[in-house]
């Protein structure tokens, strides 16, 4: 039996993330180089929500990132919102050379903080830093409202996949810590960490490994 559950779970853990902001900020392209390793130019923007999943590895511990990417467009935000709760960790992106999906993030965080727990790791995400010459945003006031607002930060390039690793795999890093220390309660529904049974995995998972994200929708980058 213990085999069986080895073999049916391998992982020890699943971590639920959101990937919030505006339309065309890159989020279902971050997802996607995360994920599958590639860059999907001029897709479509998303239509409420997209999925997708990585097995990585911290420590000794093999854990499923199951991440949800929202739409940006205002008017699927009451359907997008509900996909807030239970996540462990929020990765806030804006786009460096566009001023006003920064001038936006106050928004997009009061929804986080409110409809997330407390002990939700939220990352706020510079995206585009492939597009210097375009630069509307500092690094500096956006590392700035980070610290104001209690948040990593971090700048990536979805197109080059600078950084994106780390923006996914230090968030989960933060949320581990926060198990071992014990601020999570995994016996608490709603905390966006599940414990799997018997899941220590087996050495054929890889920490690159991914399931592709099903179709429907994209990012325009």
């Amino acid at each position: 039996m213990a085999a069986a559950s080895t073999k049916e779970f391998p992982y020890e853990y699943i971590f639920k993330y959101i990937i919030i902001g505006d339309m065309g900020v890159g989020k279902s392209c971050l997802l996607h180089q995360f994920t599958e390793n590639k860059f999907i130019p001029d897709s479509p923007h998303t239509i409420g929500v997209e999925f997708g999943t990585r097995i990585i590895e911290l420590g000794s511990k093999k854990i499923k990132l199951q991440i949800w990417d929202t739409a940006g467009q205002e008017r699927f935000r009451a359907v997008t919102r509900s996909y807030y709760r239970g996540a462990a960790g929020a990765l806030l992106v804006y786009d460096i050379t566009r001023r006003q999906t920064f001038n936006h993030l106050t928004s997009w965080l009061t929804d986080a903080r409110n409809m997330t727990n407390p002990n939700t790791v939220i990352m706020l995400i510079g995206n585009k830093r492939d597009l210097e010459a375009q630069r509307d945003v500092t690094y500096e006031e956006a590392n700035k409202f980070a610290e104001e607002n209690g948040l990593i930060f971090i700048e990536t390039s979805a197109k080059t996949g600078q950084n994106v690793e780390d923006a996914f795999l230090k968030t989960a890093s933060m949320i581990f810590q926060c198990v071992q220390d014990g601020s999570v309660d995994l016996a608490t529904e709603g905390g966006g960490i599940t414990q799997r049974p018997g899941g220590n995995g087996g050495s054929s998972v890889s920490p690159t490994t991914a399931a592709p994200a099903p179709a429907g929708g994209g990012c325009s980058c």
